[in-house]
C-alpha cells in the first residue's frame, strides 16, 4: 500500500474507500496497515533532518493523532516514510465514543468532520502493543502518545486521568501530547485555561515515570481568541512545557469557507490558513522558545513548508492521507527538500519561523 502512487490511489482505491461509510473505510484501511511490517525505506534527504528534545528526526513529517488511536499499525507508519507518529487519543479506561455516524467527508473541500469523542480501547490495551514494538525493536521512528480523559470522568478527577496515563504509558513514549482541545468531549476545552493547565501538570509531575521523563507537549484548539492563546503560551513557558501542538480541529464553518450542518471538528484543507495563523501567534508569543508541531490543512509539501516558516519545527497530517493516499509522504519529502533548496534554506531548522522573525 505505501508504494501506491498518488494517481493510482486517487483513480482506483479512493473511489472504493469513498463508497463506504467514512469510519468503516478508516477501520478497513487501519486493519490492512496493521499487517504491514516496519520495512526500511530509502534514506531521507539530509536537509530534512532536525533534532529536538535530544532526539534526531530523519524528516519533520509526522502522523497526526486520530488515525491510529489504539496503536495497532505502528510499523506501517515507518514503512510509509513518516519521521514520527502520534498515536491516540488514548484514555485511561475503554470507552466507545459518541454514537455513529460520527465521521463525515467533505470531498469538495478536501476535508473531514468528526465527532468521535475519544473512542479508545484504553491504556491497558494499548500499552502491551507499544511494549512489544519496543521490545522487538520494531520501529525506528519516534512514537508520541496523545492523552485524554474519559468522557464520564468527574471534573474534579480529570487531572487524575492524565496522571494515570502518565504513570502507565509515559515510559513507553518518545514524547507525550496532552489533549485538552478536542471539541467532542464536553468541557474538555475549558482545561486550556492557565489555571486548569497548572492543575493537570501538577498532578502529572507527581507521577514516577522511571529514569526518563519524556518531553510533554500541550495541544491547543485553533478557535481560541488572541488573549486566551497568549495566556496559554505564557503558562506553557512558566510550566516549562517542552512544546505545543498547534492545532486541533475547528468548530468554525463559514469563517473557513465551509457550509455544513454536521456537528464536530473540521480538519483538512480549509483549516490550513487558520492553523498557520495560530502557529505564527504561538511562535511570536513564545519568542521561538517552545518547539511547535504544526497541524492542520497540510495536503502537500508547500503546505508543510508554510507551517514551518510560520514557526513549526515538525508538522503532522492525517486528512491529507485520506485524500491523497500513503504515497503522499514519499512525494512530500522529495518536494520539501527541493523547496528548501530553492528558497535558500540548508535545513529545516533554518526555515523554522523565517516568515515571522525580524
Amino acid at each position: 500500500m505505501p508504494l501506491i502512487p498518488g494517481p493510482l490511489y486517487r483513480g482506483l482505491l479512493r473511489p472504493i474507500l469513498f463508497s463506504l461509510d467514512a469510519e468503516t473505510a478508516h477501520h478497513l484501511t487501519l486493519s490492512m496497515l496493521s499487517m504491514m511490517p516496519p520495512l526500511s525505506v530509502a534514506p531521507d534527504p539530509p536537509e530534512l533532518r532536525i533534532s529536538l528534545w535530544g532526539m534526531k528526526f530523519s524528516n519533520p513529517l509526522g502522523l497526526a493523532a486520530g488515525m491510529d488511536k489504539d496503536a495497532i499499525a505502528i510499523g506501517a507508519w515507518q514503512t510509509i516514510g513518516f519521521g514520527f507518529a502520534e498515536l491516540g487519543t488514548i484514555t485511561p479506561r475503554p470507552q466507545p465514543g459518541n454514537p455513529k455516524p460520527r465521521v463525515f467527508r467533505l470531498p469538495e473541500h478536501h476535508a473531514l468532520i468528526n465527532r468521535l469523542g475519544f473512542p479508545s480501547e484504553g491504556m491497558e490495551a494499548v500499552a502491551p502493543r507499544i511494549e512489544k514494538v519496543r521490545r522487538d525493536g520494531g520501529t525506528r521512528i519516534h512514537i508520541a502518545l496523545n492523552f485524554g480523559p474519559n468522557k464520564d470522568t468527574p471534573v474534579e478527577q480529570v487531572a487524575a486521568d492524565y496522571a494515570a496515563l502518565m504513570t502507565r504509558l509515559a515510559p513507553l513514549a518518545d514524547f507525550v501530547v496532552i489533549n485538552v482541545s478536542s471539541p467532542n468531549t464536553p468541557g474538555l476545552r475549558n482545561w486550556q485555561s492557565p489555571e486548569r493547565m497548572r492543575e493537570i501538570f501538577a498532578a502529572m509531575e507527581q507521577v514516577p515515570t522511571g529514569a526518563r521523563r519524556p518531553p510533554i507537549l500541550l495541544k491547543v484548539a485553533p478557535d481560541l481568541d488572541d488573549a486566551t492563546l497568549d495566556a496559554i503560551c505564557d503558562s506553557a513557558l512558566a510550566l516549562h512545557l517542552d512544546g505545543m501542538v498547534v492545532c486541533n480541529t475547528t468548530l468554525k464553518r463559514e469563517e473557513v469557507g465551509v457550509s455544513s450542518t454536521e456537528a464536530g471538528g473540521l480538519s483538512g484543507y480549509p483549516l490550513r490558513d487558520l492553523a498557520r495563523n495560530r502557529i505564527a501567534s504561538v511562535y511570536r508569543r513564545t519568542q521561538g522558545k517552545l518547539p511547535i508541531i504544526g497541524v492542520g490543512g497540510i495536503m502537500n509539501a508547500d503546505d508543510a513548508l508554510g507551517h514551518i516558516k510560520a514557526g513549526a519545527s515538525l508538522v503532522e497530517l492525517y486528512t491529507g492521507l485520506i485524500y491523497e493516499g500513503p504515497g503522499l509522504i514519499a512525494s512530500m519529502k522529495k518536494s520539501l527538500a527541493n523547496l528548501l533548496m530553492r528558497e535558500g534554506f540548508r535545513s529545516i531548522s533554518e526555515a523554522v519561523g523565517s516568515n515571522v522573525k525580524g
